[in-house]
């Protein structure tokens, strides 16, 4: 589903109108102007015309007049505009579109959008009070008629007798509206964009240089509340990634126009609950329980002692454990690592019921209910769930008793403790997309429990294909089903094979690349970063090797195993200073190198190198998720 067909028309020219002339200043906009002539949206002279110009200045000012025109021409075809222009090959030689991109559907544009409307509608009142202005001026100029009308009379009637009508009155001018410059508020607002009602649900933040939109009835809950890039983070998160990880105290290096969180929290404004220390106390010792007592003691003392502002944070962090085991149904998501036997699988608080309702256990093949999670790991009659499956070497009752799981009541009519068909056959696959670990609408595997956006799974998923009733299967069981046919390969051979017999291999390897690439360091392109084309002669990234993927570009396995390293190679070229990215690189290169020698049976002498190398991938993907070619079992026959 393309996202423009939620958003109407009227806001997608008003995004046009206050993007234009950043649209104009685009560096080499000829491929962005046949974009538009291919899909028919100006006429080949406009075409013609800017692609015979040589000027900057006039290329400029011609891609404004296009953009108008269609903005007051061709309003009708304003969807078609913005799907062309956001086509993944447009996107990935022109960022600012990338960036527009980004704006409209995370909805940050809504703050300039308006602003818009207040100045469109200062303009309509300024149009109505001059409106008023004439017809008072042509009632003025009608009385002023009549009356020297009748001093005309009456100077004939007696001339030397000075008559009373030419002593006119002054008139009453209506005094001019002087011009006042302010923000959008309405009547009753503060200067504040906190207290604004167009911020009510979200607000703009950043940390160090990067920048993102809070939204805080997510704040509020304790998830992930940060978005960047269409992907959610939580506070502490987003300072890691803005490289402010050092401060350990996200409330108060975050800031919302200069103010930090932590004003904000102490005024009211904002609602929160503790992030890192729910995290790390998952079974508070009964020596260290917060007591009723002690919280409001602790409170009293934080506010006579808020002159250190680290004591604050911990305070504010303790008070939200509080909170959380004294309202156990308003838990905040969390994915928690269990063990039973050897089994191991990750619990999913929120899909949590009880021992037999709401699969919440998701192992390598399938999701399963606690019960079933023992029985798949001791064949025991006598099951006691709460006792046998462990988190951090703790029985799962200890989970129950501080409040981090809370069981349903048997009269819960939930979808989890009552399911329906349609309930059911969706607790069978995953609630977020298994490459990007994004919400929305999933395309569901029918042979495992994997699930993917349209776009994110390679190849990408038609529409034609959701239509089929027939069973859908996900490229990894496609290609592991099939793995058996496959013979033992030599590096050397296998990289001259031709990519036409081996499609599902490279695409089943390009997936586990995004997956593991949690950051989204290398999905598109990185020629936005400081000075990264004088570094780097030939940039790369995910995107453009599965755009290459799509369009058959690659003559051999050799030629898109080059490209995914010449991304690493660009990587340890450009960090060489920085230790923590080129580390990222490092790990999920040997990563994909692991897993090449899986998928292509290449057969090589382990190492002890290579034995350490393999922790340290555990160690960064969690476990269960980077051995995804041993998700599916071949089937025996």
């Amino acid at each position: 589903m393309n996202p423009l067909d939620f958003l109407e028309e009227k806001p997608l020219l008003g995004f046009l109108h206050i993007n234009k002339t950043e649209l104009s200043c685009m560096e080499n906009p000829q491929t962005f102007v046949s974009q538009l002539r291919d899909y028919n949206l100006i006429s080949k002279d406009q075409h013609s015309k800017i692609s015979r110009m040589k000027s900057k200045e006039r290329i400029r000012s011609e891609v404004y007049s296009v953009l108008d025109f269609i903005e007051t021409k061709r309003p009708e075809s304003i969807k078609r505009f913005w799907s062309c222009v956001f086509k993944e090959t447009i996107l990935n030689k022109y960022p600012t579109l990338r960036l527009l991109r980004n704006s409209l559907f995370d909805g940050s544009y809504a703050c300039e959008s308006a602003l818009l409307e207040v100045v469109e509608s200062d303009n309509t009142d300024k149009e109505k009070t001059s409106e008023e202005e004439m017809e008072v001026k042509k009632v003025e100029l009608k009385s002023r008629k009549k009356r020297k009308k009748r001093t005309d009379d009456d100077e004939e009637i007696d001339d030397e007798q000075p008559s009373t009508s030419t002593q006119v009155t002054p008139r009453l001018r209506k005094k001019s509206k002087k011009l006042c410059f302010s923000t959008p508020l309405k009547k009753g607002e503060k200067g504040d964009i906190w207290t604004w009602t167009i911020y009510k649900v979200q607000l703009p933040v950043t940390c160090g240089d990067l920048k993102g939109t809070l939204n805080r009835d997510r704040l509020a809950k304790g998830e992930k509340c940060i978005l960047v890039n269409r992907r959610w983070y939580t506070p502490s998160e987003f300072e890691r990634r803005a490289g402010k990880g050092a401060y350990k105290n996200w409330k108060l290096s975050i800031y919302c126009r200069d103010t930090p969180l932590i004003k904000l929290i102490q005024e009211g404004h904002l609602k929160t609950i503790g992030f890192s220390k729910v995290k790390k106390h998952l079974f508070p010792p009964e020596e260290t329980t917060v007591t009723d007592t002690e919280d409001a003691s602790g409170d009293s003392s934080s506010r006579e002692s808020s002159s250190d502002s680290i004591e604050e944070h911990e305070q504010d962090d303790e008070d939200g454990l509080a909170q959380l085991q004294s309202e156990p149904r308003n838990i905040p998501h969390r994915v928690l690592k269990v063990v039973c036997e050897d089994i191991t699988g990750l619990l999913h608080t929120k899909r949590f019921a009880s021992g037999t309702c709401g699969k919440s256990i998701r192992t390598e093949s399938s999701w399963m209910t606690p019960v079933d999670f023992v029985k798949e790991a001791s064949c025991q009659t006598d099951i006691s769930w709460q006792k046998d499956i462990k988190c951090e070497g703790k029985p799962l009752g200890e989970l129950l008793k501080a409040k981090v799981l809370a069981i349903h009541s048997v009269l819960c009519k939930c979808s989890l403790c009552v399911p329906d068909s349609e309930d059911l056959d969706r607790e069978r696959n995953d609630d977020e997309c298994w490459v990007c670990h994004g919400e929305g609408t999933l395309v569901e595997c029918d042979e495992c429990p994997r699930s993917f956006h349209q776009e994110c799974h390679l190849p990408h998923i038609t529409d034609a294909l959701l239509g089929d009733d027939t069973p859908w299967m996900c490229t990894p069981c496609v290609l592991f089903r099939s793995l058996v046919l496959y013979p033992e390969l030599e590096m050397e051979e296998a990289m001259s094979r031709p990519i036409s017999d081996h499609m599902q291999h490279c695409q089943h390897l390009l997936l586990g690349l995004y997956r593991a690439d949690e950051d989204n360091l290398f999905k598109s392109d990185p020629c936005h970063l400081p000075e990264y084309t004088k570094v780097i002669s030939t940039p790369m990234c995910f995107d453009q090797v599965a755009d290459n993927l799509q369009n058959n570009r690659y003559q051999t396995v050799g030629d898109f195993v080059s490209d995914i390293d010449l991304i690493f190679t660009n990587c340890a070229s450009y960090n060489r200073d920085n230790p923590e990215f080129l580390s990222i690189g490092t790990t999920i290169k040997e990563f994909f190198q692991g897993e090449l020698n899986t998928v292509f049976k290449i057969q090589q002498v382990a190492s002890e190198e290579d034995s350490e190398s393999e922790s340290e991938i555990l160690l960064f993907i969690p476990q269960g998720d980077i051995n995804f070619a041993n998700d599916m079992q071949p089937i025996s026959e």
